[in-house]
């Protein structure tokens, strides 16, 4: 059998020092101290992930503005044929919107959701926090996502200056708070994803139904149909839907309007540090076999 470690410094002499690695008996315990300890190695990896996205890709990082871009022009159609409400908001400013939290989710649950088998060969010869590789990627993944934002960003000044939209919409003081709401989904996109890695790493064709099931989420998480039009008695079953309050809020913070209730947003968070708690401990009960049934 091949326990799970943890490692601890001791110093054993005037500048020196030895790290003893001992078998972490209990998964009960997250050694969330190594993770801190091996950040050098967290940042080369959030550096390897970057870099080793774009190295052969013929557009480079400006696939993360197409993608999104593709994404809003088939949504507006599928808007506009199905009659579906925007919150009196601009469509494309609706879908970029709604697309800027829930691409960052979704982009990290299918990278990290392939944790262990991706890294199987790596796991097997070296001793590191295997959090980190997770981690990495949803950091990594940051970046993406700034890209994304600036090109909102760039639509949101045209709306706001060119067209005769820009008094349907505002940014306001609540839009310091958009820095809590992509903590909100990494920690959330992070939880799910070491749940998934803990499943795959058995089951390896769970990862293919996961690109289905993350294609269903998206329309259940008001990317789309916004929560204002869903009957009203149902809402309160949709805010179990953790993105839901997301996407929403993103929307209240950044466009002025959204269906958000504190409720709703607790309800989320609640959801998420749960997932992420959970995803850790059965993560780091699966780490301790998973190299002796590969």
């Amino acid at each position: 059998m091949n326990p799970a470690f943890s490692s601890e410094r001791a110093v054993a002499g005037a500048g020196d020092y030895e790290v003893i690695i001992r078998p972490n008996t209990n998964w009960l315990r997250i050694d969330w101290r190594a993770v801190l300890e091996y950040r050098d190695l967290l940042y080369l990896l959030v550096r390897r992930e970057f870099v080793s996205k774009y190295q052969q890709t013929l557009l480079g990082p400006s696939w993360f503005v197409f993608q999104p871009l593709l994404s809003t022009f088939v949504f507006v159609i599928f808007q506009v044929v199905a009659k579906i409400s925007t919150d009196a908001l601009p469509p494309v400013l609706f879908n970029l919107c709604g697309l800027l939290a829930w691409n960052y989710f979704a982009t990290n649950l299918m990278a990290a959701s392939n944790t262990f088998t991706n890294n199987s060969q790596l796991f097997g010869k070296v001793y590191f926090p295997r959090m980190i590789v997770p981690l990495s990627l949803v950091i990594s993944n940051l970046a993406a996502f700034g890209l994304q934002f600036l090109m909102f960003l760039g639509f949101f000044g045209y709306y706001k200056i060119f067209t005769s939209h820009g008094h349907t919409f505002a940014m306001g003081w609540s839009a310091l708070f958009l820095p809590l709401l992509v903590l909100h989904v990494g920690v959330l996109s992070l939880g799910v994803s070491l749940w998934m890695s803990a499943l795959t790493s058995k089951y390896r064709d769970l990862w293919h139904l996961l690109q289905f099931i993350t294609q269903l989420w998206m329309f259940g998480s008001a990317v789309i149909i916004p929560l204002s039009a869903v009957p009203a008695r149902w809402q309160w079953a949709a805010n179990f839907n953790p993105m839901v309050a997301v996407v929403e809020s993103y929307r209240y913070c950044l466009l002025g309007r959204g269906t958000v209730t504190v409720a709703s947003i607790l309800i989320s968070a609640a959801i998420s540090i749960l997932a992420l708690i959970s995803g850790a401990l059965i993560f780091q009960r699966t780490e301790r076999t998973f190299i002796d049934t590969v």
